[in-house]
């Protein structure tokens, strides 16, 4: 397959910042068109337009992106209806920085769970830390129904593709995070969340 002409996306079907990108495109209604890539079998056209050879991989025309938060912002900025970030610099950085608390705190977390390097004891701990931090934040999902904010943005677009694994991540979050759980119910059953999951994805749920 040749590098696409039009809006592309190098994506990885179980990846969780792979299903960014797409949850971020099916949610602004974009058009794309999504290249499977197989984690340790990337094709050698990759690398023509990314040279670290990761996904996800963004290419518009001449340009490529390929860091997760980076497309998400680009893709905010070069379709910008509905918007997924907020209009002013002060409530921008806002939703800046919850994202980035949500890479540090609890993707991170994930990402040391699925890395089959891991040792046992330190995936356990990592389990148990993810686990725990979720509950622990739970009631804030009570007081809006989206993370911190009355629409949704780029925040929910990073959080969500991680709590759909949590089952693969093999957490199950107790009745005291009742709020995290109703939040992730609707915002799972959004058309635009359904339409960005993967074949690989959905089996994750069933």
């Amino acid at each position: 397959m040749a590098v696409p002409n039009r809006l592309g996306c190098y994506s990885d079907p179980l990846c969780q910042y792979s299903h960014r990108v797409r949850l971020v495109l099916a949610e602004k209604d974009v058009a794309a068109d999504l290249i499977d890539v197989l984690e340790g079998e990337y094709p050698e056209h990759l690398a023509e337009v990314n040279p670290y050879g990761t996904v996800p991989t963004l290419v518009d025309r001449d340009l490529a992106l390929y860091d997760s938060m980076i497309i998400l912002e680009y893709l905010d900025e070069r379709y910008p209806h509905p918007p997924l970030l907020p209009a002013y610099p002060v409530a921008r950085a806002d939703i800046r920085m919850l994202a980035y608390r949500v890479q540090r705190d609890w993707c991170a977390q994930a990402d040391l769970i699925l890395d089959k390097k891991t040792k046992e004891t330190a995936r356990t701990k990592a389990r148990k830390e993810l686990r725990e931090s979720l509950t622990g934040v739970a009631p804030v999902f009570s007081s809006m129904p989206y993370f911190m904010s009355e629409e949704l943005t780029l925040v929910d677009c990073c959080l969500l593709p991680l709590l759909w694994r949590l089952p693969e991540l093999g957490i199950d979050l107790p009745r005291a995070a009742q709020p995290l759980l109703d939040y992730m119910s609707r915002n799972f059953a959004r058309p635009a969340f359904q339409a960005s999951l993967t074949e690989a994805e959905r089996l994750m749920r069933t």
